[in-house]
């Protein structure tokens, strides 16, 4: 392709993205440190106590959250051993099909069973949270935005095109201060390709992100299908058997790993007649992978336990390398300077076409005359 359809994807695509970039640059660095913030502000955790202090059967544990909220069914039991040691938060809804924005959290001592806290007061981070995703209107909120990454990426793409040519006559990193419009135009070239890659990571992987609704359908009517189909034509269960028991035969069939997540039969994760446990590894890499095991909620035996396939797996190592969450603080911090600089290349791709926005330029090829005008 020539310089100037480049230049018109590169002009185009960057102007159609730049406000809502701007949005996800924002509320994303907030949530970059999710977890100090939550520290800082008073989060619930679990009392120091003896070690080797033995925890409770997990029974014992639903038992708890439901005579605390009798009128609720338990959904699902989340573990994070590495932020929340000793400690089990409980996702409770009015019945087992309720849709997901119909839950109660209860985080509770998995050693005492005693209720630590009810973080269900939706505030600031939450607010992040959802503008950040889906713009509080859902899967097309999280679709559009998936789309607005992919146009990032192809303004990112764009701009190496025609950094190229920009380049022939100047020294890398030079930044001319005689017009205002000059310094902002090779400051805006810089910063972008100094952030290049992490900002081509970023807008690849928070797409990728915006898909998971779709791909977690895809394994359920794919992979999870095939795992619960002898159970297809069995009677709904009267009652469900032992959570300790549906942990311990995944524990036995998964050596090695730990469990993240249990879902209750009849959640959107499992089917009417199974726990699913996801067990997790203990790598940097594995800790981010979910294995699922399914166990007959009834006998507590395993029924089949496979791998995620590998768009499931795509997903889940793309979700934390989205936020940084890999290398604790200090990766946190390096992935927070990146958003700030990929704020100032947004600022300033806008401002620069604000400046030519009055003048008559031929074919609207603004980046290629502002090039031209560039040379010394």
């Amino acid at each position: 392709m020539s310089l100037r359809t480049w230049s018109f994807i590169h002009k185009w695509t960057s102007l159609i993205c730049t406000i809502f970039l701007f949005l996800l640059c924002v509320t994303g660095l907030p949530l970059i440190f999710h977890e100090e913030i939550e520290h800082l502000s008073g989060e619930a955790e679990a009392p120091s106590m003896p070690a080797g202090t033995p925890e409770l059967s997990m029974d014992r544990i639903v038992e708890t959250a439901q005579a605390h909220m009798p009128n609720k069914v338990v959904r699902y039991m989340l573990w994070d051993t590495e932020a929340h040691p000793h400690m089990t938060l409980v996702h409770m809804s009015t019945s087992m099909d309720a849709p997901p924005n119909d839950t109660w959290l209860v985080s509770l001592d998995s050693r005492t069973g005693a209720i630590l806290d009810e973080p269900n007061d939706k505030g600031f981070m939450y607010l992040m949270l959802k503008l950040h995703t889906d713009l509080f209107i859902g899967l097309p909120g999280l679709l559009f935005l998936g789309c607005m990454g992919l146009l990032f990426t192809a303004a990112i793409i764009s701009g190496v095109v025609l950094y190229k040519p920009f380049m022939r006559r100047l020294d890398f990193g030079e930044v001319r201060r005689d017009k205002p419009r000059l310094k902002w135009l090779d400051l805006h070239n810089l910063l972008g390709i100094v952030t290049l890659s992490w900002a081509l990571v970023v807008g690849l992987t928070g797409s990728l992100n915006t898909l998971a609704t779709v791909l977690i359908g895809v394994w359920q009517g794919d992979q999870m299908a095939e795992m619960i189909a002898p159970y297809r034509n069995e009677p709904p269960l009267e009652k469900s058997g032992s959570v300790q028991a549906a942990l311990n035969t995944a524990k036995q069939a998964v050596p090695g790993m730990e469990v993240r997540l249990v879902a209750f039969p009849g959640t959107m994760f499992s089917s009417p007649h199974h726990y699913t446990v996801f067990m997790r590894g203990n790598t940097p890499v594995t800790s981010r992978l979910l294995h699922p095991a399914l166990v007959d909620a009834q006998t507590g035996e395993l029924t089949d336990s496979r791998e995620m396939p590998w768009y499931m797996k795509a997903l889940l190592l793309s979700q934390p390398l989205h936020f940084g969450d890999y290398g604790g603080l200090p990766l946190k911090v390096v992935w927070a300077l990146l958003d700030i600089i990929t704020i100032i290349v947004l600022g300033s791709g806008l401002y620069l076409w604000w400046k030519k926005r009055g003048r008559r330029i031929e074919n609207g090829d603004d980046i290629l005359v502002m090039t031209e005008e560039a040379k010394p």
